[in-house]
């Protein structure tokens, strides 16, 4: 079973990491780069599929030549086996379609097609879920999204999983795609290893990656547009039909704030924190 998981890098948004202009813009090259966050639930998806039926997890992803350190953290993540970065000038700027185009053609150049890709839910600085989506129109697979749950029935080569379906409530869908298929793991995706050789297959995997890791280079392959046979007039900015109309700058945080100090053993203290957190819990 071999599988692949486009990832990405994004801005690491916690509080003090974040370097703004003075007009209140993302000052990228002064903001540390990490995994987007809800690449993590596509992550755990494809190590599930290879703790349960075995094969590889390989990890993809488009941007410049840091994002190395990123696929390396995927590796850690997902015990990954080999890793593609798409990088080059000419990818630059891409919107959602351009990335997704340049996506697709790495994935038809590796040299065993994929069972399975996953994507994640949607990225931390665009925010669109475009991207997983429009790799798998350009593959014309199966797509099966907000993924809760799953599992692959070799035999018959399908994917069986639960997606969450929202409306006026919650729902769950079960549905059935053959394969390969593309699928998009909702953030309530939660892996589960119920048999002791799933769990005992997760600790030598996690032993054997973290080794591999520290070597990562040597496991990771890397292609420009000249490699992939991509014309530069349909990647990159030349590529992407949209553009950003504007930005609005983001709030600033305080750079100080206000706390009270209360004593655990302060009985009035912490009866006062109670009265304050009190319309909180209720949902005033």
């Amino acid at each position: 079973m071999d599988t692949v998981v486009l990832t990405k890098g994004v801005p690491d948004f916690r509080e003090g990491q974040v370097s703004f202009d003075e007009d209140g813009h993302l000052e990228r090259g002064k903001t540390p780069t990490v995994m987007n966050p809800n690449d993590k639930h596509a992550l755990r998806a494809a190590l599930q599929t290879k703790v349960r039926h075995g094969g590889t997890v390989n990890l993809m992803s488009m941007g410049p030549p840091g994002y190395k350190e990123v696929l390396q953290e995927g590796m850690r993540d997902v015990y990954a086996d080999d890793l593609y970065l798409l990088s080059d000038r000419e990818m630059g700027a891409a919107d959602t379609w351009a990335t997704a185009m340049t996506l697709a053609t790495g994935l038809q150049n590796l040299e065993q097609e994929p069972d399975v890709v996953f994507a994640g839910f949607k990225t931390a600085d665009g925010e669109t879920g475009h991207t997983g989506p429009q790799a798998e129109w350009c593959m014309d697979w199966p797509l099966v999204t907000h993924v809760i749950a799953l599992d692959i029935d070799e035999e018959e080569g399908v994917l069986r999983a639960k997606r969450l379906v929202e409306g006026d409530v919650k729902e769950i869908e079960t549905v059935e795609a053959p394969l390969p298929c593309f699928v998009v793991a909702d953030p309530d995706f939660e892996p589960t290893y119920r048999k002791a050789e799933h769990r005992l297959r997760y600790k030598d995997l996690r032993e054997e990656t973290q080794e591999r890791a520290e070597e990562y280079e040597d496991y990771l392959t890397v292609w420009d547009h000249e490699d992939l046979n991509l014309d530069p007039d349909y990647i990159g900015l030349d590529g992407s039909p949209t553009i950003v109309a504007g930005v609005d700058p983001i709030p600033k945080a305080p750079s100080e704030r206000e706390a009270t100090m209360i004593d655990p053993s302060d009985e009035d203290g912490m009866a006062s924190v109670f009265e304050e957190m009190q319309p909180y819990a209720s949902g005033d």
